[in-house]
């Protein structure tokens, strides 16, 4: 497979390319700066780095590629002022934009792209009695993030691509990189608890796992529309704290109250007060068989 990666020097878009080239497939990244050291120059000769100047201005040069994988956006990871707020949504949008018009250009444009999106589109679940959303619920978008992402579906879906799968995305976890390292200082600390009530639905996903669906977008060619990337065992708040605490030998024994965290990150808070219960109905029903399915066994892989 012949594939253009946008987003590929971000924590997913680096682990997809790692998995991409060890399967033999060839990978440009497509970025705003090329690297000092071309990776030709290096062990990865199937790895190539272009600008999306260069992309737009001569888009035939990549007549034949096989897909297109859009990754690309501004972290949400930072205090959301009017300018961030501004930046985190144009940064998607116009992304999803510049996809659409350079294969709009190409002659023989990439029949598969899978555009990053998020759950939040679906609003919130909050208690035992909350829904648990999958891919047939509908969107009903409760915050600014979850506004976002109505918008950068909605510019995703201006793509033309025989088959466009936008990849709804709960919170990763890595070792490195992304929230879990923030949610786990607190307990290495000795201070860790739940966050406001608790009861907000936590919607996460091993790394290795984030990975494997957006292979499994690219090599299944039923796979279309939304996907929940989700792990199949949704938990709350204060039963992932539970959980790492246990994983870490660590108490769970602190609360931050709701008022404190709002003080705090402004508006931000919503990403740790408010959550999603969802299930991955769609990668389940198509076979894909999750290495971490369980949140005990992924967090003791990323914290061994």
């Amino acid at each position: 497979m012949r594939l253009l990666l946008c987003g590929g020097t971000g924590l997913i878009g680096s682990a997809l390319a790692d998995e991409l080239l060890a399967r033999g497939d060839e990978v440009w990244i497509v970025t705003r700066k090329k690297p000092a050291v071309p990776a030709s120059a290096g062990n990865r000769p199937s790895l190539r780095y272009a600008t999306w100047e260069e992309w737009a201005a001569d888009p035939a040069r990549w007549d034949g590629f096989d897909a297109v994988v859009n990754l690309a956006g501004e972290t949400i990871s930072q205090r959301w002022t009017k300018a961030a707020k501004k930046r985190i949504v144009g940064s998607r949008v116009q992304a999803a934009e510049r996809v659409a018009d350079i294969l709009n250009r190409m002659s023989s444009p990439p029949p598969v792209v899978v555009n990053a999106s998020g759950i939040s589109l679906y609003g919130h679940s909050v208690g035992s009695g909350s829904p648990v959303f999958d891919e047939s619920s509908p969107a009903r978008p409760a915050d600014f993030l979850g506004d976002t992402i109505m918008q950068w579906e909605a510019a995703a879906d201006r793509i033309p691509a025989q088959r466009l799968v936008k990849l709804r995305t709960g919170m990763v976890l890595a070792r490195e990189g992304g929230a879990f390292p923030l949610l786990w200082l607190p307990y290495r600390l000795f201070a860790g608890g739940r966050m406001g009530n608790g009861r907000q639905g936590m919607p996460w996903i091993h790394l290795k796992d984030m990975v494997g669906l957006i292979l499994l977008s690219l090599d299944n060619p039923d796979v279309y529309g939304p996907l929940n990337a989700v792990a199949p065992n949704p938990v709350t708040n204060d039963e992932f704290g539970r959980t790492l605490g246990k994983v870490l030998r660590r108490p769970h024994w602190f609360p931050v109250p709701g008022a404190l965290l709002r003080t705090v990150l402004g508006e931000m808070s919503t990403l740790v007060l408010t959550g999603q219960q969802a299930m991955p109905r769609k990668a389940l029903e198509h076979g894909y068989r999750f290495v971490y399915p369980e949140l005990e066994n992924a967090l003791r892989d990323i914290t061994r």
